[in-house]
């Protein structure tokens, strides 16, 4: 046998042998990697949403965005028809000087009462005085049993008159309306203007948030209605994934793990999160939810399969030209170490949309994936 046929026969058998075993080693590497790596297709993008609303009722005399258009926070949205509630606050601003002419009068009632009493408690005091400088002249006969009697009418007349004006005294310090050094008057003719004014700064909306406008659907000369749900802003300063992990796997993921997400937006781009949170309650599957809960629903309804939790994963700022748009599609995985258990030569060939590939397998956790 020449030199180039038993080259070749070795090198023929070489890769014979050699091929198959290398897959199966690089199969079982991945596949060994999936099951260490819990990953879920169950996902997607989420945000906070704010609702924009009106707060108070009226006309739409200016709309200032578009739909899906980014917005500041403090950028306007929209003005409603501001002239009813400029009319508001000038009433409540003159209501307020008649409060002080209210004020005014009240306070000299009151000195005009306090005078009274010291008027009545003058003549009180005489008619007491009489009384008693008559009363002892009856023995002697200096006086009639008639001037006594009515000298003791005129007294009990006299202090009927001074409850009296004590009585009208209150009245009129009660009607002033003043508690230690508030006025209560006054204080309600300021908390009036001072509602009016926040009406009719409220007719001009303004975003909370930075984020972006979503189903809106208003134009000028639209009524509104206070309260009624207008559109809302996607905030865009946190974005996160609700990825539903199987529960058989939760035991193995934790706060402040890493992930990589894969975003079928932008499958070749893939970013790194870190687990926020794993889910303590969930809504029972086809219940209605009275309770605020997230509700999965579960692959099938004739297998008794593992409940999924919703496993909250944080994101980084958006790459410029691949923003994160709300309920996007996208492909969890946990790394539970920082040990891969892909030889690096095999990560290197793996192209990168095969790990946004929903490998993760659908079976009760073993001791060797721990």
């Amino acid at each position: 046998m020449s030199d180039p046929q038993r080259v070749r026969r070795v090198v023929g058998r070489t890769v014979a042998w050699g091929a198959p075993l290398l897959a199966l080693y690089s199969a079982a590497a991945v596949f060994l990697s999936i099951t260490r790596h819990p990953r879920t297709d169950d996902a997607s993008v989420r945000a906070n949403i704010v609702g924009v609303s009106a707060n108070v009722s009226g006309y739409v005399v200016e709309v200032a965005v578009v739909d899906n258009q980014p917005v500041k926070q403090g950028d306007l949205l929209f003005i409603i028809d501001r002239r009813p509630f400029e009319l508001a606050v000038l009433d409540a601003e003159s209501k307020i000087k008649l409060v002080d002419l209210q004020i005014q009068e009240y306070g000299d009632n009151i000195v005009s009462a306090r005078s009274a009493v010291t008027d009545a408690e003058a003549k009180l005091l005489y008619a007491e005085q009489y009384l008693a400088r008559i009363e002892p002249l009856l023995a002697k006969q200096f006086v009639t049993p008639d001037d006594v009697d009515k000298a003791k009418r005129d007294v009990r007349s006299l202090k009927a008159v001074v409850d009296e004006r004590i009585a009208q005294l209150k009245a009129a310090e009660n009607a002033l309306g003043q508690v230690g050094d508030v006025n209560v008057r006054r204080t309600a003719a300021l908390a009036a203007l001072e509602k009016a004014k926040l009406e009719l700064a409220y007719c001009t909306v303004r975003s909370p948030v930075d984020g972006y406008v979503t189903n809106m659907n208003i134009s000028p000369g639209t009524y509104l209605k206070a309260g009624d749900l207008l559109f809302t802003v996607v905030d865009g300063s946190q974005w996160f994934v609700m990825a539903n992990f199987q529960e058989t796997v939760l035991r193995r993921i934790r706060p402040g793990m890493k992930t990589k997400v894969y975003l079928m937006a932008y499958p070749n781009s893939p970013v790194e999160g870190v687990v926020q949170g794993i889910g303590w309650a969930l809504n029972m599957p086809y219940e209605v939810d009275q309770n605020g809960l997230p509700t999965t629903q579960p692959m099938l309804d004739w297998v008794r399969l593992a409940q999924r939790f919703p496993v909250r994963v944080t994101l980084p700022a958006a790459n410029e030209g691949q923003p994160y748009r709300m309920g996007a599609t996208a492909t969890v995985i946990v790394f539970m170490d920082k040990t891969s258990t892909i030889p690096p030569w095999v990560e290197r060939i793996l192209p990168d949309w095969f790990y946004g590939l929903p490998l993760m397998p659908d079976r009760p956790p073993e001791l060797s994936d721990l």
